[in-house]
């Protein structure tokens, strides 16, 4: 897609039909009249739609072509660029531009690369298409959306800062048909911060509630304390963000400590978090004393139907096979799900990190099921342990929670969906517990008391034991979080902070594609600016080594 013609656009009223090719971009304006801030509940929903489904036509649609419509879908492409490449899973599946991301050894040209730099632009275009036509409204319900779209366009700016360093600017401020600017990761995060300290002050003085499915204060600082946790990597050392991080970290704990796992505000049950019933623990959800996920995405299997978002991750690790003919035993069903794609398991080194009373492996199937801890044989399903953290299952449907069982509920499930209603966390208080424990650990000026407090909820909620003064190293915690947060697109981020992504001083299977593991170059800390996008804007210019 043309990112220069589309972020340009800038006062083209919303509504519009927002498919693309390469090269060009067709937009069919349609004036919504709109009038009062109910007429701006619709035009807002296209911010948030814009993270949950590919398209506004079903789930075979897509506001983007050129790319697999369920590939290029926003979540999705994130998964990709932040799971695929690290330690944590593969997809045994050899699609064109995927394995290459798997095995590190991709180039500019990577479709899958382009589709998630278009995806993440075509979302900030909308977001600033509807702040555009609000930011002189003095209506308080519109000034409210204001904070959220603009919470919604800086997750995508965060992305771009994170993945891609350099990258497009443009906001609502911007004259219609004026071009984008290429900015420098250090004045995108510098721009970013200003930004979300801005949003975050304004949530502070707003009194309205946040609905289930929106953004509000919690998701907004949550973020911004992640860009501080990782400043020193965007500012290229010049920053260090630890202590901010822990101060924004210790106002979203004072709001969420009183109920829950011991009292810390986490969801009592790990699993519960990631099945059919988790919208619960959602911001408006229900279950105020374990709101546990402070930013997440509302699927629903009637209207928000997707080739991406929880379904995609739970359908890409289940399979429906039997010992004798497949080698392995394991059905879908019992996961709640009519569907499964038997395409993407977790590798050895990342399996070593669990051990077998971690509740949060607990719906894994290994060797008594017919699969191997080895990933000798890249596109074999049983070539690694089948790896289940997402369901649509409901909680204690065949038994309720306990430890003693492994921690396995609602198994053979006999009320299977072909969509699923699991919601798909974004951000979660556990790893804001997880994020002051680091600062602490890496030089922020916290107390040791806490930081062991912190961790402690997240591990004695496993059912793991606590950790003392010894245990608060640099690689514990970023094992740590690997175990807590596996799938939730932290671990690049969090690999290349610790500087053990780049190099050979930690390997994992197929990394630098051999499978033992090789050293990669040091340009793969970030992704290349895709090809299209310089040619679109030759003015741009390419991240070093690519």
């Amino acid at each position: 897609m043309n990112i220069t013609k589309y972020l340009a656009l800038g006062g083209v009223a919303l509504g519009l039909s927002l498919t693309s090719c390469i090269g060009d971009l067709d937009l069919e304006p349609n004036d919504p009249n709109l009038g009062n801030a109910t007429d701006y509940v619709a035009v807002l929903a296209k911010c948030y739609s814009g993270m949950a489904v590919s398209g506004q036509d079903g789930p075979g649609s897509s506001d983007i072509s050129g790319l697999d419509n369920g590939t290029g879908q926003y979540t999705r492409a994130l998964f990709m660029m932040n799971e695929f490449t690290t330690d944590e899973c593969l997809w045994i599946w050899q699609d064109a531009g995927v394995v290459d991301l798997c095995t590190n050894t991709f180039d500019a040209s990577n479709g899958n690369i382009y589709g998630t730099y278009s995806r993440l632009y075509s979302h900030i275009a909308v977001c600033n298409d509807f702040l555009s036509s609000v930011k002189n409204s003095e209506d308080p319900d519109l000034q409210d959306m204001a904070l959220q779209a603009r919470t919604l366009r800086a997750m995508s700016y965060y992305w771009v800062v994170d993945i891609f360093g350099k990258g497009s600017f443009i906001t609502e401020e911007a004259a219609v048909g004026e071009n984008p600017v290429q900015k420098s990761r250090r004045d995108l995060y510098d721009w970013l911060v200003a930004e979300l300290e801005d949003i975050v002050a304004k949530f502070k003085e707003s009194n309205y509630p946040v609905a289930y499915g929106h953004v509000g204060l919690d998701g907004a600082q949550a973020l911004l304390a992640r860009l501080y946790l990782n400043a020193s990597v965007y500012t290229d050392g010049a920053v260090a963000g630890w202590d901010l991080c822990q101060k924004h970290c210790e106002e979203i704990i004072a709001r969420h400590q009183g109920g829950g796992f011991q009292g810390s505000g986490l969801a009592n049950h790990y699993l519960y978090l990631f099945c059919r019933d988790n919208s619960v623990y959602m911001p408006g959800g229900g279950n105020s004393a374990e709101n546990e996920i402070l930013w997440g995405l509302a699927f629903n299997n009637y209207y928000t139907q997707s080739y991406g978002g929880a379904n995609f991750i739970i359908c890409a690790s289940i399979s429906n096979g039997n010992l004798a003919d497949n080698g392995y035993s394991m059905s879908n069903t019992a996961y709640g799900m009519e569907n499964q794609w038997t395409c993407m398991h977790g590798r050895k080194e990342f399996f070593d990190k669990f051990t077998s009373n971690d509740i949060r492996q607990s719906m894994w199937l290994k060797e008594e099921s017919g699969f191997t801890k080895e990933n000798t044989e890249f596109s074999s399903f049983n070539n690694g342990y089948a790896t289940v953290k997402f369901t649509n299952l409901i909680p204690g449907t065949n038994g309720e929670w306990s430890p003693a069982n492994g921690g396995i509920y609602g198994a053979g499930d006999p009320n299977t969906q072909v969509w699923p209603d699991t919601d798909l966390p974004l951000i979660r208080l556990a790893d804001v517990y997880l994020m002051y424990t680091e600062c602490f650990i890496m030089g922020g000026t916290g107390t040791q008391d806490k930081a062991l407090q912190y961790v402690n909820y997240v591990t004695n909620r496993a059912g793991m034991r606590s950790w003392v003064e010894g245990d608060l190293t640099p690689n514990n915690i970023l094992d740590e979080r690997a175990r807590e947060l596996y799938w939730e697109l932290t671990r690049r981020s969090d690999l290349i902070r610790h500087d053990k992504y780049t190099g050979g001083n930690y390997l994992w299977s197929w990394k630098g594609n051999t499978a033992e593991g090789n050293a990669i170059s040091e340009r793969y800390k970030l992704m290349p600016i895709p090809v299209n996008i310089i040619s679109a804007q030759p003015e741009f210019t390419q991240n070093t080594g690519y």
